[in-house]
């Protein structure tokens, strides 16, 4: 078993979620971990927060990014392994004794992977779409995930600092995703364990939801048109997204071409495409189902193919933009 387990948490202006992040950090059942905070320069109360807590605050000279704050984080540690984790994530009761007795199990190079809990810790119903589309894309491959997301990562310690960390020239929001490319690379396996989980503060309007959508979807484009993977099957980058997002665009196309030619045969495919829709996707609206119930899986359904698809498609015609003008 694993004698020290580190937890580091970047923090940015996390004054609204800090508190209750690490509330649930020091709840644990496990007893023998270390909390280490690297506060990024941040401008608000958060750090006076983090002083009244008994783990270790890092403040940094200038505002460098999460990954380099990690990095920051991992340098100070003295635990065996690292338990990367956000600053508006909450650990659940028995995370870190699980991240410990998992990777104490595992003899080969490997980092662990955990995800959200289906419920977030906020009840509105764009924060639960998101919850249990995160918790349901990164799961659904659990022996050979394509990335390790950074909200719930464990790797030994000796390990990380010998990889050199995360980069810090990596695109926003994508540090833990270029780091598992590289780490496979060197000979690391990716796992991911259900029974590491934190529970996410998303506090999403819609605005927020789409805008979301849209950030995240225009670097992934960009970072799968540089390293030419974008038909991969990558976490909440799935396939299934991929061909949701094509098969909206192509019904919009059909509709707008059958108004203005008056060639109204055309929208007879509509539903077509929308049967085909739900049937390559009826795993993550059946874990809509089984999360929410009918009423919630219908809405979530809904948003999920008739809105959601046009935040995720304009993001990668931006990213598509940026990538070519670059």
């Amino acid at each position: 078993m694993v004698n020290l387990i580190s937890v580091i948490i970047p923090n940015y202006n996390g004054a609204s979620t800090i508190k209750e992040c690490l509330d649930s950090v020091f709840s644990s059942s496990h007893d023998n971990f270390e909390v280490i905070v690297v506060d990024d320069c941040s401008e608000d109360n958060s750090v006076e927060v983090i002083s009244r807590y008994p783990c270790r605050l890092v403040r940094l000279e200038k505002l460098s990014g999460a990954a380099y704050a990690r990095n920051a984080g991992a340098y100070h540690s003295r635990g065996e392994a690292l338990f990367f984790t956000d600053a508006d994530c909450l650990v659940m009761e028995n995370t870190l004794a699980n991240a410990a007795k998992t990777i104490s199990d595992m003899e080969d190079p490997v980092i662990i992977g955990g995800t959200y809990t289906i419920v977030p810790a906020d009840n509105h119903f764009f924060s639960r779409f998101q919850s249990v589309f995160i918790n349901y894309s990164e799961t659904k491959n659990m022996h050979n995930p394509d990335y390790i997301a950074t909200h719930a990562m464990v790797i030994n310690s000796k390990a990380f600092r010998q990889s050199g960390g995360f980069s810090g020239e990596s695109l926003p929001i994508l540090e833990d995703v270029e780091f598992s490319h590289c780490m496979r690379k060197k000979g690391f396996r990716l796992i991911m364990s259900p029974d590491i989980l934190v529970r996410h503060i998303f506090d999403y309007t819609l605005a927020r939801s789409l805008a979301n959508a849209f950030r995240k979807s225009m670097y992934w484009t960009i970072y799968s048109l540089k390293n030419r993977d974008i038909l991969n099957d990558s976490g909440t980058a799935s396939r299934e997204l991929k061909t949701n997002v094509v098969l909206y665009f192509v019904s919009l196309m059909l509709l707008i071409s059958g108004i203005l030619s008056r060639t109204f045969i055309l929208h007879s495919l509509l539903p077509v495409i929308f049967l085909l829709n739900i049937t390559i996707n009826n795993r993550l609206l059946d874990a809509f189902y089984k999360t929410g119930g009918i009423k919630f899986s219908v809405a979530a359904s809904l948003y999920y193919i008739f809105v959601y698809p046009l935040a995720v498609g304009t993001g990668v015609i931006s990213g598509l933009i940026r990538y070519l003008i670059k």
